[in-house]
């Protein structure tokens, strides 16, 4: 959650700390705004072009996570502004060390998760020269962030980064980036910037769209809350809750929004849609003649997904506006803080009850997907751990606080369809890029952001190599998580679709490798599971001792293509 400072002057405040303070190296500066703005954690890889921040940071300031790679420290930062809502920051070097932050940035901007980027580069002497680690950094940047920029004076150093801050957290989130020249971080200034200067947070909705909303809701056939990522945060949550306990309505949470229902407010719950039409939750939108689509966003599921046939009256309620598509034509925008604007409608639409028709739909998808989260009860293991039957055995052994990290892969789409989570923010996916390799790194930040609480990370074994050396980061720091790999031996995402296009497979299957063995050479723990009666135990063990924990799991995916891109029959379209 961003926290919102009192209205002050930056440009009084910066020139009067600037009398007061002698000047120091803006190396020294860039940590003291770190300190400012709350950061606990700095990401990185060091190197020449970035050592003098490094150098400042021994002397004060937050706690540095030295990484293996820099696209990891870049997940990690990322998750770190997810899950609290501050940005996370990472810290590189010039020319590749900045070049790597690529797909960790790309991640974070498409996603909304907040993050500031602090790149080295050579001196501005060099700058034009063909000479080592030299290249367009903004150019490159420019296109993975929401903002990049590089600082060519130290006296401009603070209010570059208190900027990137404010980027970073204003919506849509995303990652900004400084690019900071070697010899300028060894200039000396005495600027500084001592005060977080955070957005100002928007109030409610203009009162005329919220009436507006409300009578197209009151009126509605079948009204509908398609909930997205924006939903997420605390505040909204709190708000939405407040709003399902005055109205009637049901809500399709999208991937980004798993955990917005809380177990007393079940019976609103219909399910997650963001991949392959084929849910309770789009059976649901598709009977829908009104949607409230809350902090909903295009990248999480296109609406040409659930409004093919452009029947549905659309009301956008996000602090963002909304983007216009064929298929996205809102009635009614309302513009405004989330929570109060959700609070705002709540009290319009007080003592809304579904009509007795739309009721009986929401009750035959209910049951519909009650049905899809049973186990299969297909003991064969022959081949392997049916997945789905992993999954919801997951769901009943893990407690409600534990916070889920979902890699990409075919165990992400039976994650998120029945991985079952009451708290925002405990099941993270990337379903915006779907980027391999995110959830290891991503459990590292969560055992910071939230110590003392069970972590879960679950990958393929193709995305787990991707980001696998960052165990040894992991016991370094003691971090205690348990990683499960749902292990068939090829990228299975790509192939049953793949298979469903062409009949056949390419460049999908992969070796196999000793992911124990792999696990305990960096001194975590390490365990293979080939049938599902082992699995409780080994995953109870795992999570008992401190450190790391692999559980490398042997599944069966033979029935991906039927079990998850299996179309809806066109009689429960009607």
């Amino acid at each position: 959650m961003t926290n919102i400072s009192p209205a002050v002057d930056s440009t009084a405040s910066t020139r009067a700390a600037g009398t007061a303070d002698l000047a120091r190296r803006s190396a020294d500066r860039v940590v003291e705004c770190l300190k400012a703005y709350g950061v606990k954690w700095v990401f990185g890889v060091p190197g020449a072009k970035i050592d003098p921040v490094y150098d400042a940071l021994l002397d004060d300031g937050p706690e540095v996570i030295v990484c293996r790679h820099e696209q990891n420290a870049a997940f990690m930062a990322a998750a770190v502004g997810r899950l609290s809502g501050q940005p996370g920051v990472v810290l590189v070097t010039s020319g590749p060390g900045t070049a790597n932050l690529a797909t960790g940035l790309l991640t974070a901007t498409t996603e909304g998760d907040p993050l500031v980027a602090l790149c080295g580069a050579v001196s501005r002497a060099d700058r034009l020269k063909r000479t080592h680690q030299t290249m367009d950094a903004v150019g490159m940047l420019s296109a993975v962030t929401k903002s990049a920029g590089e600082v060519s004076v130290a006296d401009n150093v603070p209010e570059a980064i208190a900027n990137a801050f404010r980027i970073a957290t204003q919506e849509p989130r995303g990652a900004a980036a400084v690019v900071l020249p070697y010899d300028v971080l060894t200039d000396s200034t005495a600027v500084t910037m001592k005060n977080p200067h955070w957005v100002p947070r928007l109030g409610a909705a203009a009162p005329e769209s919220v009436k507006r909303a409300a009578a197209l809701l009151k009126d509605a056939r079948i009204p509908v809350i398609l909930a997205g990522a924006r939903s997420g945060s605390d505040e909204a949550t709190a708000a939405l809750h407040r709003l399902l306990g005055v109205a009637g309505l049901p809500v399709v949470e999208t991937f980004q929004a798993a955990g917005v229902i809380s177990h007393e407010l079940e019976e609103h719950y219909l399910g997650r849609v963001g991949l392959f039409r084929n849910q309770p939750g789009d059976i649901l939108l598709h009977k829908a003649d009104v949607i409230l689509a809350i902090g909903y966003d295009f990248v999480e599921y296109e609406p040409s997904k659930w409004n093919e046939d452009h029947q549905r009256v659309i009301i956008h309620l996000d602090e963002l506006a909304a983007d216009l598509d064929d298929y996205y034509r809102p009635t009614v925008e309302l513009r405004g803080d989330v929570a109060e604007t959700i609070d705002a409608l709540a009290r319009q639409i007080d003592g809304l009850v579904l009509p007795a028709a739309a009721a009986s739909v929401v009750a035959d998808q209910r049951a519909r997907l009650a049905q899809a989260d049973q186990p299969t009860g297909l003991r064969d293991e022959s081949e392997g751990v049916h997945p789905a039957d992993l999954t919801l055995l997951m769901r009943e052994l893990l407690p409600d606080d534990t916070t889920v990290l979902c890699d990409v892969g075919s165990h992400y789409i039976y994650m998120a369809r029945h991985f079952r989570t009451y708290h925002p923010r405990t099941l993270l996916f990337s379903n915006g890029q779907q980027t391999l390799g995110v959830a290891l790194p991503w459990a590292i930040a969560a055992t910071l952001v939230r110590p003392g609480t069970p972590v879960v990370s679950v990958s393929g074994d193709g995305g787990f190599l991707y980001s696998a050396m960052e165990l040894e980061t992991a016991v370094r720091l003691g971090s205690t998580f348990t990683h499960v790999i749902f292990n068939d031996g090829t990228y299975d995402m790509v192939a049953f679709q793949q298979q469903g296009k062409y009949g056949r497979t390419s460049g999908v299957q992969l070796g196999d490798y000793d992911a124990v063995g792999y696990a305990e050479s960096f001194g975590a723990h390490g365990y293979r599971v080939t049938h599902l009666d082992d699995f409780a135990g080994i995953l109870a063990q795992a999570m008992a001792e401190p450190g790391p924990s692999i559980i490398d799991v042997h599944v069966d995916y033979r029935n991906n293509r039927d079990d998850l891109m299996a179309d809806l029959e066109s009689d429960v379209l009607q």
